[in-house]
């Protein structure tokens, strides 16, 4: 137990490190890239952050045969959206309020609400359709339905790099060129792909070491898939976005969640539905429902409110701790 402590605070560590090191890294890219903070953080943030936890369910899908390993990949693409829009979104908000109270900053989002609604729309539609493709798991409607979550993806990012405004606020100097007011677009990427990574190797160490517990102390692979192994891959979306809001860069950090949740609803996703029977257990309906509920909040909130009000987005961890006691009992 000594050892998986010690290796437990190592994985949080690399995280941690390589979130500061992506985040510096792709706010310069976008910068260079001319594309708005909305984009930065749906697009490039949201998609590199989500690719460990998309390598789960792929491997696990297509990497074995066994009906075990197809539940675990199944777990693992519901397991991401449940946990940035019930957990990750809900802890931002939180931390928010307490930097709000110690007035480091003011305790309200300041963001690109067009840009929120954008992803919080696609999210809800990808979605309830993999919802309604879970009551009728027919092999022509999951193949079609597969398709159609790629094609949306491909439309919410051409819609993305379209629309919004550059940001011409301040960046602080790229840590892998500290001397150089404009550093060289190669190092931009170097260091985006060095601090990739070592979010990559920290949420993969992190895994082992959660897993190896876990397994041993009896959970089921669902509980495993469905909790555990998201709570891990997770990290780097949600150490980016607690970075970005402690720089009042709030649209980056709320697009970087978003953008994730899209990314996984629709291409892990349509992995699911073309690699597995998508014939979901009551578990895995609950899990695949509860975002559909915590994004419903957060767009309604978008639309009705016109902000995000810190104290209601912390109500769907409610419902996210009361799925884990459901979990725990079954």
């Amino acid at each position: 137990m000594l050892v998986s402590g010690v290796l437990f605070f190592l994985a949080i560590g690399i995280i941690l490190g390589g979130a500061a090191v992506f985040t510096n890294g792709v706010e310069w890219l976008g910068r260079r890239l001319g594309i708005s903070d909305g984009a930065i953080g749906s697009i490039l943030a949201g998609i590199a952050t989500a690719l460990p936890e998309t390598l789960i369910p792929v491997i696990a899908i297509f990497g074995s045969t066994g009906e075990t390993e197809a539940a675990i990949g199944v777990g693992a693409i519901l397991g991401a959206p449940l946990m940035l829009s019930a957990l990750t979104i809900p802890l931002l908000a939180g931390f928010l309020l307490v930097l709000g109270k110690s007035r480091r900053r003011a305790g309200t989002f300041e963001l690109d609400y067009h840009a929120v609604r954008l992803d919080l729309r696609v999210f809800l539609i990808a979605y309830s359709v993999a919802l309604a493709v879970a009551l009728i798991p027919i092999k022509p409607i999951r193949y079609a339905a597969a398709v159609g979550l790629l094609l949306l993806y491909v439309w919410y990012v051409k819609i993305h790099l379209a629309s919004g405004k550059v940001n011409e606020m301040e960046i602080g100097p790229l840590f892998f060129s500290r001397g150089r007011s404009q550093p060289a677009t190669a190092m931009i990427v170097i260091q985006a792909l060095v601090g990739l990574g070592l979010m990559a190797g920290g949420a993969q160490m992190f895994v082992h070491v959660i897993k190896d517990t876990a397994l041993g102390l009896g959970i089921s692979p669902l509980v495993l898939s469905l909790l555990i192994a998201p709570v891990a891959t997770e990290l780097p979306e949600a150490m980016n976005s607690f970075f970005w809001v402690y720089q009042k860069k709030d649209t980056l950090a709320v697009g970087n969640i978003t953008g994730a949740m899209v990314f996984q609803g629709t291409f892990p996703v349509a992995i699911g539905l073309v690699g597995t029977t998508w014939q979901l257990d009551t578990a895995s309906l609950i899990s695949l429902t509860l975002p559909l509920f915590a994004t419903s909040l957060f767009y309604a909130l978008t639309r009705m409110k016109r902000r995000w009000q810190p104290r209601l987005l912390i109500l769907p961890v409610f419902l996210y701790a009361g799925y884990m006691m459901y979990l725990s009992l079954r």
